[in-house]
C-alpha cells in the first residue's frame, strides 16, 4: 500500500494533440512507477461540451471553452494534500460525465493543451515540459495517419489542421516560453527537400537558471559543439547522425540546447553517446540507454525524440528527489526540536 505523500510534486506536460504526450507519460511511469504517479488530463476542465463548442463556434483550444478557475482551485488543493472531485470529459460522447474522486499522490502530472496557460496554475508547477511539433512534421504525420488509417482525403485533413491553427497559434504555442524544457521536433537537415518526415531533427531546449535544474551538456559545458558520432562505435546508415550542443537564447531567456539530427540503427550503441553526455541525472552509467531499450517499440525511440524524453524524465525524477528529500529533512529537523 502506497503511503500518503508528505510532499506532492507537480509536473506539467504541454503540447498539441498528436505531439507525443502519451508516449512521454509512459516513459514517466517507467521512472516513477504507476502507483506513485497520478495523471490528470486537462480536457476534464472543458466548460463547454462538444455540441456547445460547435454552437458557439469555438475550439477546445480556446480558453473560453475551459474552466481555469476550477482547474487552479483543484490543482492547488491536490498540491496541498487535499482530495478533490474532478470533472470528467468523455471523449467518446463529447459530454461531461459525473466527477471522480482524486486523492493526492506523490507525483501529480497535469497534461494537455493548457498546463502553462494560466499563470496561477503555472506557478504551482515544480517542473514543466512543452512538446513542440513543427508544422511541417505535424502536417506530414497527420496526413499519413488520417489518409492511410482513417480513409480521409487530403483536403479534409488540411481543412482540419487549418481550422485549429488560429487558436493553436494564439493560445497553445505561446506556452512554450514558460517551460523548463522544450522538446522541438523538426524536419531533418540531412536530406535535401525531404517530404517523408521519417528522419527528424530534435532539439532539447533547456532553460538556464532554473532552481535545482542542471542542463545536460555534451563534452564541455558552455561550449559550442558540432559532433558527427558515426564511425566504429556508432552504426549509422544513410543519412547519418549529427549532434549539436551550445548556448542559445529562447524567448529572452538564456538556454542550453542539445540537438540530434538523424536516427539510431542500434539502440544498444546509444551508450556511446550517453558516455559523452554530462549532468544526465542518471543513477548509474548506462541507465539512459537502458530506459530507451526497455521500450524500443515506443514512437521516437530510434531518434532524438525518445532520447530527450528520457533525459527530461530523468530531470523530473531528480526534481522529485530533491524536493522530497528537502521536505523529509525539514520534517526531521522539526521533530528533533
Amino acid at each position: 500500500m502506497i503511503s500518503k505523500p508528505d510532499h506532492v510534486v507537480l509536473i506539467g506536460v504541454a503540447g498539441d494533440s498528436g505531439c507525443g504526450k502519451s508516449t512521454f507519460l509512459r516513459r514517466l511511469a517507467d521512472l516513477f512507477g504507476e502507483e506513485l504517479m497520478t495523471v490528470i488530463c486537462l480536457d476534464d476542465y472543458h466548460s463547454l461540451d462538444r455540441k456547445q463548442r460547435k454552437e458557439q463556434k469555438v475550439t477546445a483550444l480556446n480558453p473560453k471553452a475551459n474552466n481555469f478557475d476550477l482547474m487552479y482551485e483543484q490543482i492547488k488543493a491536490l498540491k496541498h494534500g487535499q482530495a478533490v472531485d474532478k470533472p470528467i470529459y468523455n471523449h467518446e460522447t463529447g459530454l461531461l460525465d459525473p466527477p471522480e474522486r482524486i486523492e493526492p499522490n506523490h507525483i501529480i502530472v497535469i497534461e494537455g493543451l493548457h498546463p502553462l496557460y494560466d499563470e496561477r496554475v503555472r506557478s504551482l508547477l515544480d517542473f514543466s515540459v512543452y512538446l513542440d511539433l513543427s508544422d511541417e512534421v505535424k502536417i506530414a504525420w497527420k496526413v499519413q495517419r488520417d489518409m492511410a488509417e482513417r480513409g480521409h482525403s487530403y483536403e479534409d485533413v488540411m481543412a482540419s489542421i487549418n481550422s485549429r491553427r488560429p487558436d493553436f497559434n494564439a493560445y497553445i504555442d505561446p506556452q512554450k516560453q514558460h517551460a523548463d524544457v522544450v522538446i522541438e521536433i523538426l524536419p531533418t537537415n540531412l536530406i535535401k527537400d525531404d517530404q517523408e518526415r521519417k528522419v527528424l531533427r530534435v532539439r532539447m531546449i533547456q532553460r538556464d537558471s532554473v532552481e535545482g535544474f542542471e542542463p545536460v551538456y555534451l563534452f564541455d559545458e558552455g561550449s559550442t559543439i558540432n559532433w558527427t558520432p558515426c564511425g566504429r562505435k556508432l552504426t549509422c546508415s544513410y543519412p547519418g547522425i549529427k549532434m549539436f550542443y551550445g548556448p542559445d537564447e529562447y524567448y529572452g531567456h538564456s538556454a542550453s540546447v542539445l540537438e540530434v539530427d538523424g536516427q539510431f540503427d542500434r539502440l544498444e550503441e546509444v551508450i556511446y553517446i550517453e558516455s559523452h553526455l554530462s549532468k544526465t541525472s542518471t543513477r548509474f552509467h548506462g541507465e539512459m540507454t537502458e530506459l530507451l531499450l526497455q521500450h524500443r517499440d515506443y514512437p521516437g525511440s530510434n531518434n532524438g525524440t525518445g532520447l530527450f524524453q528520457v533525459l527530461t524524465g530523468l530531470k523530473m525524477r531528480a526534481t522529485y528527489e530533491r524536493l522530497t528529500a528537502s521536505k523529509t529533512s525539514l520534517n526531521s529537523r522539526v521533530a528533533a526540536v
